[in-house]
């Protein structure tokens, strides 16, 4: 593609954009989502990775109420870039242009790299479409689809990865199932995607504006409280080029982020059903 194609440009992110939607996403923190927050300190200085998991459908709360918190605490001088599914920017170019100028780039290595060589941030939610539309009954699992390249361009760049998990968004809309397997034999058939697009996953949800969605709707997420966990920073033992290459080293790595989310995410929810607790 080219250097200028949607998704695939870094200077489409524009600072004074950004400071202009701060007070609409600060109305949203304290009054829609009465965001709580912890753990910002935990962020050593230089370039990070943050990976995440987050909820609530395509509207995604609490990625945005991340990325306020983020600006918040670090202004928009501190660069950071969120890897978005390139097919965003196919299926819903309004949403796409406007998470472009807040600093979304197309989800794929290049990208990453590049973000990377002009002294970025990077956040990433590995999980994608099927973390953002799990269904209700996993909403305390961490999903990251078994997708291992974030762990290789840590390992290449020697970054240390910022876990970060969310509790509450998954209440901004209801996905009572992923029919994603049989939308899949249909299609096998003659059946076609949306907009021609293979959507990876097919939810069945309850949330505004339409009442019962079929499919990777967009939605406007309900009123509901959202708390929000930044995690101590993950170091490797090794890093560079031969790491990055080391399939079990990598998967090893993987394994590592992954534990280390579901425990920060299990403290959430055991904070949040007894604020005493601390476990």
């Amino acid at each position: 593609m080219g250097a200028q194609s949607p998704g695939w440009s870094l200077d489409r992110r524009n600072p004074h954009f950004i400071q202009a939607f701060q007070p609409l996403w600060g109305w949203l923190y304290e009054h829609y989502f009465h965001v709580e927050t912890e753990g910002w300190e935990q962020i050593p200085p230089g370039q990070v990775m943050i990976v995440g998991s987050h909820n609530g459908g395509l509207a995604a709360p609490d990625m945005f109420m991340m990325l306020y918190d983020w600006f918040q605490r670090f202004g928009t001088e501190r660069l950071v870039y969120g890897l978005m599914h390139p097919k965003v920017w196919v299926a819903f170019p309004p949403v796409a242009d406007l998470a472009e100028r807040a600093g979304a780039i197309a989800a794929h290595p290049k990208m990453a790299l590049a973000a990377l060589d002009r002294d970025a941030s990077i956040l990433v939610y590995p999980g994608g479409a099927q973390d953002v539309f799990r269904p209700f009954h996993q909403r305390d699992q961490i999903q990251l689809g078994d997708r291992k390249g974030f762990v290789k361009i840590a390992l290449q760049r020697h970054l240390p990865i910022v876990p970060a998990v969310s509790w509450g968004a998954h209440d901004t809309l209801l996905v009572l199932a992923d029919i994603y397997p049989l939308m899949a034999q249909l299609h096998g058939r003659g059946m076609p995607w949306l907009l021609g697009i293979d959507p990876e996953v097919f939810p069945i949800y309850l949330g505004l504006p339409w009442g019962l969605a079929i499919g990777p709707l967009p939605n406007i997420p309900w009123p509901q409280p959202i708390t929000t966990r930044v995690g101590a920073p993950i170091y490797f033992d090794r890093y560079g080029a031969e790491a990055a290459r080391d399939r079990a080293y990598v998967d090893a790595c993987y394994e590592r982020v992954y534990h280390h989310m579901q425990q920060d995410l299990n403290r959430l929810i055991a904070q949040q059903q007894d604020p005493r607790s601390t476990a």
